[in-house]
């Protein structure tokens, strides 16, 4: 099968990850048998070693290499609008026990001003809907997973299927500790404490992780661009401009886009001082020729 740059990244960064974490004469001999190259010569880790002789192998090589440690490429999302993702927003999939429903439900609405829409199966699913079809939709759809580990996490088989969906996506799947520390393939990912912590503090938290992670603050960023040309009110159109001056990575595009806001969009333009942090924000982007 032929594999685009994207599925290429994915699996590669997958292999590299799973068969980094094997033992030296394991990796070698894996190698071998794939007829990728080997060295008895490296002064870096593993995970390098793997990343540098596997990151010019064929497709084909790419996809059996991966599926021997139980990578599987997935299909692409479909391209579908369910209704229970907000529009323009970030998709956060929250992985929970049904016991603390409550707790995911209020973290799901302090997420929002931060432009992640959560989907909370408890709360976002009808009772009429099939439910898990809903859920393998969300989780085929969303751009994130975060795990909310309470005591008895591990031992759900339906939140570790969900984690591990999110796994096999090559998509952040990041962890909040409530008393069970990350395992397993959720230990390789950024966790957070929860506890003693509000769902404001945290869902702050998770916003600054996935403007930073590399893997979605690309996505983040379209999104408070968005969100930014899309302000209602004179609060929000300042409340979005500071997480534009927040953004890591920049298109061209961005600065045409916040500076029409500007003409279009009055909340924008009588917002005070907004316009003046636009023109610094294109200034500052513009220094860095992007």
């Amino acid at each position: 099968m032929a594999l685009t740059p994207t599925q290429r990244i994915t699996i590669i960064k997958s292999i590299t990850q799973r068969l980094g974490s094997e033992e030296w004469p394991l990796i070698d001999l894996t190698l071998k048998q794939f007829e990728l190259p080997w060295t008895d010569q490296w002064s870096g880790n593993k995970e390098e070693y793997v990343l540098y002789m596997i990151e010019q192998a064929a497709d084909d090589v790419l996809v059996n290499l991966g599926s021997h440690v139980g990578f599987h490429l997935q299909d692409p999302a479909p391209r579908i609008d369910p209704p229970f993702w907000r529009k323009g927003m970030f998709r956060l999939f929250v992985s929970h026990l049904a016991a603390y429903r409550t707790f995911a439900g209020e973290l799901q609405e302090t997420l929002l001003p931060f432009g992640i829409s959560a989907f909370v199966a408890h709360n976002d699913i009808e009772p009429t809907q099939e439910w898990q079809s809903q859920i393998e939709t969300a989780l085929a759809t969303c751009d994130a997973v975060v795990a909310l580990l309470h005591p008895g996490f591990h031992e759900s088989n339906w939140t570790d299927q969900e984690v591990g969906f999110g796994i096999g996506r090559g998509m952040p799947v990041f962890s909040i500790r409530f008393g069970q520390d990350p395992y397993g393939f959720i230990g390789r990912f950024q966790a957070f404490q929860g506890k003693g912590k509000t769902t404001e503090q945290l869902a702050r938290e998770l916003f600054e992780a996935y403007r930073k992670n590399k893997e979605s603050q690309a996505r983040m960023a379209e999104v408070l661009v968005s969100r930014f040309e899309d302000s209602s009110s004179f609060a929000t159109a300042k409340a979005n401009m500071d997480h534009l001056e927040e953004i890591e990575v920049w298109d061209r595009s961005f600065s045409a886009r916040i500076e029409a806001a500007i003409k279009n969009n009055s909340q924008v333009e009588k917002a005070w001082g907004v316009p003046d942090r636009v023109r610094r924000l294109i200034k500052k982007w513009r220094e860095k020729d992007v």
